[in-house]
C-alpha cells in the first residue's frame, strides 16, 4: 500500500478527519505529561504516542483506500468513534460500577448501580494502555487476558478537584491481587477511614482516628448475638429490612447483622431477651494484617495502633514495624530485595533501620464491619490503586431471594427509593 500522507488525508471523511485531529491532540497531551511528569523515559513515552497514532491511521487507510469494497463503512466509523469516546469518558471522567457484595451494607446494597467519578481525585493514566474496550480482566466468552503488558506505563494521576478525605466512599484496585497489573486488579469499594498521616486504633469495635472516635456511617451495620425465648418470624425481620441473619446452634442464639436503627426495632419484637454485640478480643487471628499474631495479636474489633504513611515520611523500622510496612516497601514501592531476616530488615542486602515513603497510603473499611474484607485483613491501599470517588446511585435492583428465598419479579425488585441517592 503506497503511502502519501497529503493525498491519503483527502480520502478521509469530514467526521473521520475531525475524529483523528481530536484523538491526536489527546494523544500528544498524554505523551507530554508522561515524559515531563513521570519517570518514564522519552523512548517509552514516544512508543506509546506512535503506537496509537499509527494504529488509528492504519485503520483509516484500510477503511478509506478500500471503501468501495467495504459494506457499512460509515457504521464502522460511527461505532469506532463511539467506542473510543466511551473509553475516554470511562477512563478520565466517570465510570459505572455495581455493588457485588454486602461489605458496605446498609449504606450501599447488593444490586446498587453507581457512578464513580475519576475527576474528583484526578484521573489516572492507564498503566496497561493496550486493552480490549469495556473489559476489565478477561475477555468475554473466549476467556484469556483482555490486556497486553507489552507496553506498561508508570503511575501518573492528572490533577483533580480534591484530595481523599476521611469517610469518603472510594473505589480502588484490590491490593492483594498480585497476578494482575495495578489498574487491572479487581475493583473494590470501601469507606476511607484514615488518610495518609493518620493513626488508627480499634478498641472493642469502636474506631479511633488520631485519638478521636471516628464518625460512624448512619447505616453501617455489625453483628449481634440475639437471645430469644421463641423463634423469630422471618417476615418480621424482612419488615425491618434485615436480610443477613441465621441461627447459630453452637451458642443457641441468632446471629444478626444490623444497623443501630435495626437494633432498636428488633428489641421491640416479642420474645427478644437480649442483644449482645459480637466482639473479637485480642488474640490469635493469623488472617488479620500484618499476619504476625505472636507479635501483634490484633483482631477485627481490637486492632492497632497503626500509622498510615504519607509521601516523604521516614518510617522507623523496629521489630514490629518492619512487618507492618513489609508490603509497602517490598510490593507497592517495588523493592523486591526487601527481606526480614533474624529480626532485622534488609534492602539490597544492606541492613536498614528506616525507609522513606514514595506514595500516600490509605486505610479502608466496609460499613458492614463484620462482613467486610478490608484493610484490617490486607493492609494499606496505595495511592496508585485509587480509582475514583463514588458519587450517586443511578439504579438499584434487589438480589432475587435475598429474604429467606422468597422470589420476586424483576420489576418488583427495583428499589425506587434509592435511585439518584447521593452517596455519603
Amino acid at each position: 500500500m503506497k503511502i502519501n500522507i497529503k493525498e491519503d488525508w483527502k480520502l478521509l471523511s469530514k467526521r473521520a478527519a475531525i475524529f483523528y485531529i481530536i484523538f491526536s491532540v489527546i494523544n500528544l497531551i498524554t505523551f507530554i505529561l508522561l515524559f515531563s511528569q513521570t519517570d518514564v523515559s522519552f523512548i517509552a513515552a514516544f512508543i506509546y504516542f506512535i503506537f496509537w497514532q499509527a494504529a488509528i491511521w492504519v485503520y483509516y487507510m484500510f477503511r478509506y483506500k478500500r471503501r468501495n469494497n467495504m459494506k457499512g463503512g460509515e457504521w464502522i466509523d460511527a461505532g469506532m468513534f463511539a467506542i473510543l469516546a466511551a473509553t475516554l469518558i470511562r477512563t478520565f471522567f466517570i465510570e459505572a460500577y455495581q455493588i457485588p457484595t454486602s461489605s458496605m451494607e446498609k449504606s450501599l446494597l447488593r444490586g446498587d448501580f453507581l457512578f464513580v467519578s475519576k475527576m474528583n481525585y484526578g484521573p489516572r493514566i492507564p498503566m496497561t494502555p493496550i486493552s480490549f474496550p469495556f473489559v476489565h480482566q478477561e475477555l468475554p466468552i473466549i476467556g484469556g487476558k483482555s490486556f497486553s503488558e507489552i507496553l506498561k506505563l508508570p503511575f501518573y494521576r492528572l490533577p483533580g478537584f480534591q484530595k481523599i478525605k476521611n469517610n469518603d466512599v472510594v473505589v480502588f484496585n484490590y491490593p492483594g491481587e498480585d497476578e494482575f497489573p495495578v489498574d487491572k486488579k479487581t475493583n473494590y469499594i470501601k469507606r476511607c477511614i484514615a488518610i495518609a498521616g493518620d493513626s488508627l486504633t480499634i478498641r472493642n469495635g469502636i474506631v479511633y482516628v488520631n485519638g478521636k472516635v471516628a464518625d460512624l456511617a448512619e447505616n453501617s451495620q455489625t453483628s449481634y448475638r440475639v437471645n430469644t425465648s421463641n423463634v423469630i418470624d422471618r417476615k418480621s425481620l424482612e419488615k425491618i429490612d434485615i436480610s443477613e441473619y441465621g441461627y447459630n446452634p453452637n451458642i443457641r442464639a441468632y446471629e444478626i447483622w444490623m444497623t443501630p436503627n435495626n437494633k432498636k426495632q428488633i428489641s421491640e419484637l416479642p420474645g427478644v431477651v437480649s442483644i449482645i454485640p459480637t466482639i473479637d478480643s485480642f488474640g490469635n487471628y493469623p488472617d488479620v494484617y500484618p499476619h504476625i499474631p505472636e507479635q501483634l495479636p490484633w483482631s477485627r474489633d481490637n486492632y492497632g495502633p497503626i500509622y498510615i504513611p504519607k509521601k516523604g515520611d521516614k518510617l522507623k523500622l523496629d521489630a514490629k514495624t518492619m512487618w507492618i510496612y513489609r508490603d509497602l516497601i517490598q510490593k507497592y514501592e517495588g523493592n523486591e530485595s526487601y527481606v526480614i531476616r533474624d529480626g532485622k530488615a534488609y534492602l539490597n542486602n544492606q541492613e536498614i533501620s528506616s525507609y522513606e515513603v514514595k506514595m500516600d497510603y490509605y486505610f479502608m473499611m466496609g460499613d458492614n464491619r463484620h462482613r467486610s474484607a478490608d484493610s484490617r485483613y490486607w493492609g494499606y491501599v496505595p495511592e496508585d490503586h485509587i480509582v475514583g470517588k463514588a458519587l450517586f446511585i443511578w439504579m438499584s435492583i434487589e438480589q432475587d431471594g435475598i429474604y429467606g428465598g422468597r422470589h420476586k419479579g424483576t420489576f418488583s425488585r427495583i428499589r425506587w427509593n434509592r435511585i439518584f441517592n447521593i452517596i455519603h
